[in-house]
């Protein structure tokens, strides 16, 4: 089983319409894990059937008890974090604006805070749209520890992917460079790096790839949009030869990128051959990559 990891620098460089239509070209062969929890938006082009969903649980949040609150308010004056709030005759904890750093149970001398573990968001295993398995997440609303939600998406699709013998696992994972990309990077045997023609396009992709770096994994690029900054291009395409990055494909600005996820379809579901080809053309190339790799 190979796992394709989908990243970009910045976000709105296309990533996730690529690593959608790669989950469209593997088909069956592959089971797609949707690692971008922060901002998860490939169930709108995949229209996953949800077959199995949990609660993630990380950290820890604090619960007054009522019944042996005393209402001295010494929990509000020590929460740093303005969460304790007087409402209704009583205080209550706001769970959103709570850091779980324990110090008002620490306090409580009735013993009336207790701390337990918190409900960070949701995963789920489900069906898409083209019959392939897929894992993907949501992240609670103000919630912490996304590259451990990450984390969880890739090992339960590993675990599918291995159990259920498929070739591939492609994955779409988080923009920028923090712990949900390091995440989604670990395990993966091969990185596609998506970028624009723009000066924070080359910035961002700059930054990004320093990560990959490091984890001694190989990767390629597609440039989307390319036709609007030649110039930015072709320093981009100087950076890629300079880094030893494969260039995978180029993309033109095209109106049908934007038409195809109002339509809720991968670019090679909608009717614009145009676009077909140099998706196309960049898995062909990672599978010669990743078998030239092998030999």
């Amino acid at each position: 089983m190979k796992e394709i990891v989908v990243i970009s620098g910045k976000g709105g460089t296309g990533k996730t319409s690529i690593a959608a239509a790669f989950a469209t070209l593997v088909g069956v062969q592959g089971v797609i894990a949707d690692c971008d929890v922060d901002a998860a938006d490939m169930h709108l082009l995949l229209k996953p059937s949800i077959e199995l969903c949990e609660d993630f649980y990380s950290g820890e949040g604090a619960f007054i008890d009522p019944m042996e609150c005393r209402n001295c308010g010494g929990c509000a004056d020590v929460c740093r974090f303005d969460a304790i709030d007087f409402i209704g005759g009583r205080y209550v904890i706001n769970p959103i604006a709570c850091e779980g750093c324990g110090y008002c149970a620490r306090v409580c001398r009735p013993k009336a805070i207790a701390m337990s573990p918190k409900i960070s968001g949701q995963w789920y295993q489900s069906m898409s749209k083209h019959g392939a398995f897929m894992v993907h997440a949501k992240l609670g609303v103000g919630a912490e520890n996304s590259g451990k939600l990450v984390a969880k998406v890739k090992k339960e699709a590993k675990t599918l992917a291995l159990r259920e013998e498929k070739a591939w696992m492609i994955v779409d994972g988080s923009p920028g460079i923090g712990c949900p990309v390091v995440s989604s990077l670990s395990g993966a045997h091969f990185v596609v790096l998506v970028t624009e023609p723009t000066p924070s396009g080359l910035h961002d992709l700059e930054r990004v790839h320093a990560v990959v770096k490091r984890f001694g994994i190989p990767s390629g690029c597609i440039i989307n949009k390319a036709d609007l900054n030649e110039e930015m291009c072709a320093r981009i395409k100087g950076f890629l030869e300079a880094e030893g990055i494969s260039l995978l494909a180029t993309i033109d600005f095209n109106p049908s990128f934007t038409k195809a996820m109002v339509m809720e379809q991968t670019i090679l579901e909608y009717d614009d051959s145009s676009l077909h080809a140099p998706i196309q053309h960049a898995f062909q190339t990672i599978q010669h990559i990743l078998q030239e790799k092998k030999q």
